[in-house]
């Protein structure tokens, strides 16, 4: 095999909850983790010589060993002691630095297609550890589906699927910095939880109401009172017909949910054409794992 097309699949946090900082500075989270059906694209080819070789189609996206796709090839080619080496063409179309876990997904898809290409034989769990020295949801990003997510990210459980429906993805024209959301938070007795146990209940009885009402992202406290824009969008989203729109990850991407396709094509015209939206897409809920 010299060559493999790969996808690099989005992400959205259903509902994100911070329940401590650890002395290490990470902080305990839990989370319910969706895969979606934007992609990024990936085509690797193997080089004769032992090197690693990035080209990106966005000329602020690194091509060097600050990119996660290189850093997984190189942890792969330690790992096995490859003496080939990997060429890497990455197509950006998820949001970057926005909340969707774009740079981890591309890692995750390259740890994947160099296993199989170099037959490698090394298994998930394997992969999965690997990828965690890479970033926290990294892991996931292999696993993919629905998932809930402890500890700093990494200790995942596979839930009941999420039920089909459309979801539509806005990133405004800012970008926000994980290391200043999380910060920034601040945990006491006035912090509103999210009902994760609720979330995962709805997923188990197949209900998108339930799920959608139950949804909930703590960091929103931090990053909408900085950047008023994410509720604007999320505004957007419900006035047209949403059954819930937040924020995922850290941000500062907005999704919105919607059972009715006519009402999420309103709503993805009405972002398109505003200024409120920089990148907007119309996409599924992705449910199959590896």
């Amino acid at each position: 095999m010299y060559e493999m097309r790969l996808k690099a699949l989005a992400k959205i946090n259903l509902g994100l909850d911070v329940l401590k900082r650890r002395e290490d500075g990470y902080h305990e989270v839990c989370m319910v983790m969706q895969t979606l059906s934007l992609y990024d694209r990936i085509i690797i080819k193997k080089l004769e010589q032992q090197e690693i070789q990035v080209k990106t189609n966005l000329f602020y996206v690194p091509e060097n060993e600050n990119n996660l796709v290189y850093q997984a090839a190189q942890i792969l080619m330690e790992e096995c002691g490859l003496k080939q080496g990997i060429y890497i063409d990455l197509q950006k179309f998820i949001p970057v630095a926005a909340g969707m876990a774009g740079g981890s997904s591309d890692a995750a898809a390259v740890l994947y297609g160099m296993n199989r290409m170099f037959r490698l034989n090394l298994s998930q769990q394997r992969l999965m550890e690997l990828g965690l020295k890479i970033g926290a949801d990294v892991p996931y990003c292999l696993m993919r589906g629905t998932a809930l997510a402890e500890g700093i990210g990494e200790k995942l459980t596979p839930l009941a699927p999420m039920p089909n429906c459309k979801v539509l993805v806005a990133k405004p024209p800012i970008c926000v910095s994980t290391k200043f959301v999380y910060e920034n938070l601040k945990l006491d007795k006035t912090t509103v939880h999210p009902r994760i146990d609720l979330l995962v209940e709805g997923l188990r009885e197949g209900d998108l109401k339930k799920v959608a009402s139950h949804m909930g992202n703590v960091l929103e406290s931090v990053t909408i009172p900085h950047y008023p824009v994410i509720a604007q969008i999320r505004e957007e989203m419900l006035h047209y017909g949403a059954v819930n729109a937040m924020m995922s990850g850290s941000g500062p991407t907005v999704f919105g949910l919607f059972e009715d396709e006519a009402q999420a094509q309103m709503a993805y015209q009405s972002l398109r054409e505003g200024s409120l939206a920089k990148q907007v897409y119309l996409t599924d809920i992705y449910n199959n794992r590896r």
